[in-house]
């Protein structure tokens, strides 16, 4: 493209930026800037039309002048003028000053247009590119809609020259960014994958940044890239550097088109086709051996050109977790830069492992590195590498390692920097810990050693956990109370600590009470000393604890009815305590010891769930959490006894009566979904003919406890909890249905229909709110029904519930139905 030459060189805006360099302070730069302004506005508005230089050149003042920082409120009219000027000068300067000063609400906007369609259409290439650029760099709305069309046709056409194509696949890539609804898909999309194979690379590299960009909302009009990027990406890995001189960037061989295309793939799944395939697996493998020869460079330039292809290699490599070779050596290539000098490397090779650590091909080669990450942790001196190397711990644990793993981040959590020590927590409670735990021991010593360390980054999930282990494992329980009972007695006592020493020994001191040493008022006395430190919660709790201390131990009756006959306790300012206060006293005063031991009986084992902990942590992690999940059914022994526990999300929340200590625990399965080995996709409640035999078992129970109550749980199973909330008055009403999704897998297709039996169409009326039909795990999603009561009836109306998970061990459920309890007043 041509440039401006000397003899083009503006002599008064060389001698007028001279000036303002050698001004010596800020107000004789104004100065001569307002002197300026003034002579330029004067020769526009003056009798005298001035000539293309002349505008040329105030018209480059004036850009200058804006570029110094201040505002500029004339001269666009005079920037506009210059596009229609057939010297190249003249119409780059003019472009240039709209580019940067006209905003795309300008009254201008439409002249603009005009100027830049006549450029389009004057088959200049380099007035073309010039419109080009402008389009690009004003990206607005109005120029989208000017140009969306005209610029594939552009970029398609057989005469079009390639420096206008590599320009225009550029500005239809910004169009599409800002306004990816204006840019129409036509036959244009098919013959554009086809610039793939195009001679010129820089073509090729503006049209992978195309693509790339618009295959990611419509695949399929763009799948035969798939092929086309793979004969590109083996040409270009194939050739020496001296094959593509003016595209070889210290000794690499394009490497900036080598990523493009790398990321490209990754947006499709492994080529189908066996010849396309081992083409590509050739490239990879040619990738992974260049990466071990000897640097052609000791610039850093060279290095990071080469790795840039290898990072992008590996990530397809993952993307594709189908070649346990190339996956192994991807593992054992990135264990090369654990140690490397580079910062970024380590850090991008961590974060890499972390994904490989999820692949069942790798996750033993991932593993042989262990010590090296352990090393990372400690002494990196980058936090956010350190964050990486505790997240590769986490991901690369197993059976196998688990203590080793937890050992070392407990020993780490000491020293670790506030910003990652709430994460490392909650894997620690919730996955190396938890998961792979055999000596129950071992976890409980574990987590109580968790809440020393960093009892305010362990969360209620942490701690409920624990809680939940120790009641469905009687062969911890007399151990947890002694441990717990230990560790109450140090001086400074973090106040998870004592949520958990008080639900555990009201739960079971009596294992530890035979001990001088642990006698049933040494335990409330050490209790009890913790209890004004604590917040209201936890006080509420130590008072559920307290009424079991009477159960278990009636020798501690009077001290106890004295507490809770205090005034800080039967007068307390919160509600909770003192109603807490009131009735336990109550109860212990006029109750007798059967009723007591009755109410006050051993919290039974909780229903297996999934951790909570773990269902957060697999949807923050991402990538390693599908394998987690796998990994887990796998392995059924490897939760602990008791298992798992509900999501916060969908758990049903007991009053306080229910559950004394105040620990929520869902109700247990209704039902089980038998196993099998199914198809992938499976319609969990099909069509099937027994589908509309009858209600699900137990529906008809829970149907009749609304007859006292306007809410509550309607169903639930390992799969699903469904809850209602309504309101009626007189012949009108609202339900509210709440579907939770109790796995970590999304439900799809989700669809609850609601259907009348008999004559019920023409008595109730019923308006349904569709809801969405993706609920992912964990998640809550809400129905709403307007319903009105047109005639008497006698019927209840039926609500059917189907959707498809993906579950490689079950198969079809029959159709759930479940009736609606409906109520109309007169």
């Amino acid at each position: 493209m041509p440039a401006v030459s000397k003899g083009d060189g503006m002599r008064g805006l060389a001698v007028f930026i001279s000036d303002i360099r050698n001004c010596k302070s800020k107000e004789a730069e104004i100065k001569r800037i307002n002197k300026e302004l003034a002579n330029i506005r004067s020769k526009f508005k003056g009798d005298k039309a001035l000539d293309g230089y002349s505008k040329k050149k105030y018209v480059c003042k004036l850009l200058f002048i804006f570029l110094l920082g201040h505002d500029i409120d004339f001269g666009h009219m005079e920037a506009v003028n210059l596009l229609s000027s057939n010297k190249y000068t003249e119409k780059q300067i003019g472009y240039l000053f709209i580019s940067v000063l006209v905003n795309s609400n300008s009254e201008l906007i439409r002249l603009i247009n005009n100027a830049i369609k006549n450029d389009l259409a004057s088959r200049n290439p380099t007035f073309m590119c010039l419109a080009l650029h402008c389009i690009a760099n004003v990206g607005s709305r109005e120029m989208a809609e000017a140009f969306a069309s005209e610029i594939p046709r552009i970029l398609v056409a057989g005469d079009t020259m390639d420096s206008v194509k590599q320009s225009a696949a550029l500005c239809l890539l910004r169009l599409y960014k800002t306004s990816p609804d204006l840019v129409p898909m036509g036959e244009w999309t098919s013959r554009v994958v086809h610039l793939l194979n195009d001679q010129h690379m820089g073509v090729v590299t503006a049209a992978v940044s195309l693509i790339a960009c618009l295959c990611k909302k419509n695949p399929d009009d763009f799948k035969t890239c798939v092929s086309l990027a793979v004969s590109r990406l083996s040409r270009i890995v194939s050739s020496a550097s001296t094959d593509l001189q003016d595209y070889t960037y210290y000794f690499v061989p394009a490497p900036w088109l080598s990523v493009k295309l790398l990321r490209l793939l990754q947006c499709y799944p492994p080529p189908e086709d066996a010849a396309v395939k081992g083409r590509l697996v050739e490239c990879l493998e040619t990738i992974l051996n260049k990466a071990q020869e000897p640097p052609k460079s000791k610039k850093v330039q060279h290095s990071n050109a080469k790795n840039a292809i290898l990072f992008e290699a590996i990530s397809l490599i993952i993307h594709y977790d189908s070649e346990p070779n190339l996956l192994v050596r991807a593992c054992n290539q990135l264990g090369q830069f654990l140690q490397h000098r580079e910062t970024n490397l380590r850090y991008l090779a961590l974060e890499s492992m972390c994904t490989l650590a999820s692949s069942e091909f790798s996750h033993e080669a991932v593993k042989t590195h262990i010590e090296t990450v352990i090393n990372a942790l400690k002494t990196e001196r980058d936090v956010s590498v350190r964050q990486r190397a505790a997240d590769l711990l986490y991901a690369m644990c197993d059976r196998t390692n688990a203590k080793q793993i937890v050992s070392e981040m407990l020993s780490y959590l000491e020293t670790a920097d506030y910003s990652i020590r709430e994460e490392i927590v909650s894997a620690e409670g919730g996955h190396p810990s938890g998961k792979y735990a055999v000596d129950y021991s071992w976890y409980v010593d574990t987590i109580l050693n968790l809440i020393r360390i960093a009892g305010d980054y362990v969360s209620e999930e942490v701690w409920y956990r624990v809680i939940q282990i120790v009641i469905n494992r009687d062969d911890v329980q007399g151990y947890a109370a002694k441990t717990v009972f230990e560790a109450l007695q140090a001086p400074a006592c973090h106040e998870n600590m004592v949520k958990v020493g008080g639900y555990i020994l009201g739960e079971f001191g009596n294992l530890i009470a035979g001990d001088p040493r642990s006698s049933p008022l040494v335990q409330f006395n050490l209790l009890h000393s913790k209890f004004h430190l604590c917040s209201v919660s936890t006080r509420a709790l130590l008072l559920s604890t307290y009424i079991k201390f009477i159960n278990l131990f009636p020798e501690t009756k009077g001290t106890i009815q004295e507490v809770l006959r205090s005034d800080s306790q039967i007068r307390n300012a919160d509600v909770e305590l003192q109603q807490r206060a009131v009735e336990y006293l109550k109860l212990s005063s006029i109750a007798s010891t059967d009723v007591l031991a009755t109410v006050l009986e051993e919290m039974p084992p909780f229903p297996e769930r999934e951790s909570s902990i773990l269902a957060k942590l697999k949807k923050k992690k991402g990538p390693g959490a599908g394998s987690e999940l796998d990994d887990s059914k796998k392995d059924p022994n490897s939760e602990i006894n008791g298992g798992m526990e509900p999501s916060a999300s969908t758990a049903s929340t007991p009053s306080p009566s229910a559950d004394l200590l105040g620990l929520r625990a869902a109700p247990a399965a209704v039902s089980g979904v038998p196993a099998s080995t199914g198809n992938l996709l499976v319609d969990v409640f099909s069509d099937s003919p027994s589908a509309t035999s009858g209600l699900v078992p137990g529906a008809e129970e829970n149907f009749l406890r609304f007859v006292c109550k306007n809410n509550g749980v309607l169903f639930e199973n390992q799969l699903l909890q469904i809850g209602v909330k309504s309101e009626f008055r007189q012949n009108l009403g609202r339900m509210y249905l709440f579907y939770g999704n109790k796995t970590s897998v999304q439900f799809q297709s989700f669809t609850p229909t609601v259907s009348y039996p008999g004559d019920l169409q023409s008595q109730l009326n019923i308006q349904t709110k569709a809801v969405e039909p993706l609920v992912e795990g964990g998640a809550q999603v809400q129905q709403v029904l307007n319903i009105e009561c047109l005639s008497d009836f006698t019927e209840a109306p039926l609500i059917n519930i189907k959707f498809r998970y993906h579950c490689p061990t079950c198969q079809g459920y029959p159709g759930l139905f479940l009736r609606l309890f409906v109520l109309a007043l007169e």
